[in-house]
């Protein structure tokens, strides 16, 4: 089945089922979980930040188990979705606006939005990221 076939057969349910990751990542980031964080990454996953080049479950799980007990103690991740593109069943590319929120803080400023491109792959009927790129995103105005 091609590409387009697919996205026009793709329904509600299956972009419920894309959008549950970011809650669950979200949850696990809040919560400081580094083990239910990485565990929604494919074992053989990719994370690229500015400056940042994380492979796999495990060395996310490390990075973040680091990041949690440190800088990033008692943030929280924010997704909003611009869009959810599925490629064939089993892969969804999405693109977020994301923002950390640190401690104390009611909201972040607006230079530290970033966008972000992900490929999801579904596993065993659970959706996974495989790849994760971040960058800023351009500041309003």
């Amino acid at each position: 089945m091609s590409s387009e076939l697919h996205e026009a057969a793709a329904g509600p349910a299956e972009e419920r089922a894309v959008r549950a990751l970011f809650e669950a990542t979200s949850a696990a980031w809040s919560d400081g979980d580094a083990g239910a964080f990485a565990g929604r990454y494919a074992p053989d996953a990719t994370v690229i930040l500015p400056g940042v080049h994380l492979q796999g479950r495990d060395g996310i799980r490390s990075a973040m188990g680091a990041a949690f007990a440190g800088p990033l103690k008692g943030s929280r991740r924010v997704h909003t979705t611009e869009s959810v593109r599925f490629r064939g069943p089993d892969v969804a590319l999405v693109v977020t606006r994301s923002v950390t929120v640190f401690a104390g803080e009611a909201e972040p400023p607006a230079d530290r939005w970033e966008l972000a491109t992900w490929t999801l792959v579904r596993r065993d009927s659970e959706w996974l990221v495989e790849a994760y790129h971040s960058s800023p995103a351009a500041m309003p105005g």
